[in-house]
């Protein structure tokens, strides 16, 4: 999946465990940065280290992102205007460079002189605590939310297939950024279970009326909420009876709360059990303890 990169650079990766690998940091001329096992450490050609000395140098960030493209840029255009594309296997590439805007949006972006290199990771279980938790009896509507790099696409990928394996049926998933399916054309993408039907779209509030009335389904899951369109859209789902879950970057929990959850969830660490709110904002499940239903507790 990361067959983009330059020559040296994946002959150093192949060194490394690449379930560790989280970010890949390029900037024009720089030292190349990886973030491994939670830590940022200099590349060089045998693995990683501390110390900068023999790390390996980013020559062009904008040759790797045209190699990601497969220097079609046409197809990559309206990804390009939200500050990153999404490649094979839910790669995400953020691009710093710099912005045209036009009408107060961003239009593209040239000159590019930095990439941040994502890669999405598929862990089996990682969102058990939270389906033993909220959706043990029902199937109620759920934000989890959490600053950048906590996991929550990689969550929600693993809570389609725990739903899906669990019998809840009808499950769509909008994934406007192609990170939770990672589907590429009629290609197969990530394994989410058998009762899930994936819809690509850039624009939430026109794909989400038109699929339900389409697809018919009893749980929606969906990428990064913001913007009042993304809030419509979900607000139209469950005012049509639709359970939704959902993720967001925003931590602000004044804001949250006027958004139709019955639960919030907030993602507190890589591999931590997170905390789990109800729609008020109470905690109703902290680490241990008790779960939602007031049953035995968790975490032991």
């Amino acid at each position: 999946m990361l067959n983009f990169l330059p020559e040296n650079i994946n002959r150093a990766l192949a060194n490394l465990n690449t379930n560790f690998i989280t970010e890949i940091r390029l900037r024009k001329g720089q030292p190349v940065i990886i973030e491994y096992l939670g830590e940022y450490k200099y590349l060089n050609e045998v693995g990683v280290s501390a110390n900068k000395k023999g790390a390996i140098v980013c020559l062009s960030a904008a040759d790797v992102l045209n190699s990601a493209m497969h220097g079609d840029v046409f197809n990559y255009v309206e990804q390009i205007k939200s500050g990153f594309i999404t490649v094979e296997k839910g790669v995400r590439i953020g691009i710093a460079g710099e912005y045209i805007t036009e009408g107060g949006q961003v239009k593209c972006i040239t000159s590019v002189t930095s990439l941040n290199i994502r890669i999405a990771h598929d862990i089996e279980g990682c969102s058990k605590y939270i389906v033993s938790s909220i959706f043990n009896k029902k199937t109620p509507s759920t934000l989890i939310f959490s600053k950048p790099g906590y996991g929550k696409t990689t969550i929600l990928r693993d809570l389609a297939k725990n739903l899906s394996n669990e019998g809840v049926k009808n499950i769509l998933i909008f994934d406007e950024r192609r990170e939770i399916s990672a589907i590429e054309g009629e290609g197969e993408g990530f394994n989410l279970g058998e009762n899930v039907d994936v819809v690509r779209c850039f624009n939430k509030l026109s794909a989400i009326k038109s699929a339900i009335r389409g697809m018919k389904p009893n749980v929606i899951i969906t990428d990064e909420l913001y913007g009042e369109d993304d809030e419509e859209a979900i607000k139209y789902a469950v005012d049509c009876g639709i359970c939704i879950v959902a993720c967001s970057h925003v931590t602000n929990k004044k804001l949250l709360k006027k958004l139709p959850f019955e639960y919030y969830v907030l993602l507190t660490g890589i591999g931590e059990k997170p905390i789990i709110y109800d729609k008020n904002f109470n905690i109703v499940c902290n680490n241990c303890s008790d779960d939602v239903y007031r049953r035995s507790g968790f975490g032991k």
